[in-house]
């Protein structure tokens, strides 16, 4: 079963992201806090949401995490698609499809035009699953990103 996340799912999701960052390699990069977490899912202007796959038995095995993101080609939003992440047990269980399926209802329900996300080169597995599916590389981008000092410094602080 997918349903959106509730507020109480936010110790849940801050364990599977870290799981998450331990799986990737980089678990020092898992530094969102709960509080962090409640703000930017469920504050006063949210700027990411969650679903949550469970079990049969009510187990939570599975989330995702996106955004709203805005094409000025197509002229519509998006979803960036910033985490999806089935423990191991429950891999093979369809719970990730059934995340994406979510994720691919709700831009058809609301005219959204892409729904998109990155994936670590060497994550074969999941290149696989996700091609499998019919989703494509874009390999004519890269990506690029600031954080920590150097974001600062274009700042200008």
């Amino acid at each position: 079963m997918i349903r959106s996340a509730v507020v109480e799912d936010v110790p849940v999701i801050q364990a599977m992201i870290r799981e998450l960052a331990e799986y990737e390699k980089v678990p020092h990069e898992a530094r969102a806090t709960q509080e962090q977490l409640r703000e930017a899912l469920f504050g006063e202007r949210p700027a990411a949401f969650a679903h949550i796959a469970e079990s049969d038995a009510g187990e939570v095995v599975g989330f995702s995490v996106w955004f709203l993101s805005f094409s000025t080609w197509r002229g519509v939003h998006g979803i960036y698609l910033e985490d999806l992440y089935v423990r191991p047990g429950a891999r093979g269980g369809g719970y990730g499809r059934a995340l994406l399926g979510e994720l691919a209802r709700i831009c058809g329900e609301r005219g959204y035009g892409r729904l998109e996300w990155s994936v670590l080169k060497w994550n074969a597995p999941t290149i696989e699953f996700y091609e499998a599916l019919g989703a494509r590389a874009q390999d004519e981008w890269s990506v690029y990103r600031l954080t920590d000092g150097a974001l600062r410094v274009v700042g200008g602080a």
